[in-house]
């Protein structure tokens, strides 16, 4: 069911059929609320925010303050790792935050899992999940949720950074050289960057370095998220 969540998130067409993927997959994986967050750097201090949530209500407006985020462990540690957060009362309580944590408890934020993927340009994705009740306390079920939630957020920047800030129209893509769109085809197909080598008849290495330019070139984050941007920018097929 899972599986199939990942491919529909990438077939959102506008901001609501986004949100509502995203709201669908966090209550299956067994979160009430859900926030996914491009962000864009606009220069030293200025950021601009784009969110789709389903926040209740009554929480809206201290959800959204700017000056909260400032103090909030989870977003600040988002803002500097790529590894996902697992928190709770103690993650606030050990950041002098305990008063932030009570007020957000009142409407369901007890608990959570959130991370952020940090793409080239000073482009960013955060998504998280959260619940009013502790998480599995078996470690095992812990990390499923955690590498579901991982996966997901790879399906859902795609589409992120496509209906929340469009990019470029196809005949704007950028150019890619045949060894570069050779190995995000092998790569589609499944292979390893040591079977591309072998297929193309050059090192691992040099495998690597065409994956890499071509990561760079269409500003995604690992060699899965390009194959997906080179599909929808008809690079590949």
């Amino acid at each position: 069911m899972l599986q199939g969540g990942y491919a529909s998130v990438l077939q959102s067409r506008d901001r609501q059929e986004f949100r509502d993927e995203v709201v669908r997959f966090a209550r299956e994986i067994g979160f009430e609320t859900v926030t996914a967050m491009a962000v864009i750097d606009r220069g030293i201090g200025r950021s601009e925010f784009i969110t789709v949530d389903n926040t209740p209500t009554e929480y809206l407006q201290v959800f959204h303050d700017p000056s909260v985020g400032r103090f909030d462990p989870v977003m600040q540690h988002c803002r500097r790792q790529s590894l996902p957060i697992i928190w709770d009362q103690q993650t606030y309580t050990s950041h002098g935050q305990g008063e932030l944590w009570e007020e957000q408890a009142r409407f369901g934020y007890h608990t959570g899992i959130a991370m952020a993927l940090h793409l080239p340009e000073g482009r960013h994705f955060q998504l998280g999940v959260d619940r009013d009740r502790s998480l599995p306390s078996d470690r095992g079920e812990l990390t499923r949720l955690v590498a579901d939630l991982q996966l997901f957020a790879v399906h859902a920047l795609d589409a992120a950074m496509r209906v929340l800030i469009p990019l470029p129209e196809a005949n704007d893509a950028p150019a890619l050289t045949p060894r570069e769109l050779e190995g995000l085809r092998w790569t589609m197909d499944g292979k390893t960057a040591w079977e591309v080598g072998a297929i193309l008849g050059i090192s691992e290495r040099t495998a690597v370095s065409h994956l890499n330019n071509a990561m760079r070139k269409l500003g995604c984050v690992n060699k899965h998220q390009a194959v997906l941007k080179a599909l929808r920018l008809g690079l590949i097929h």
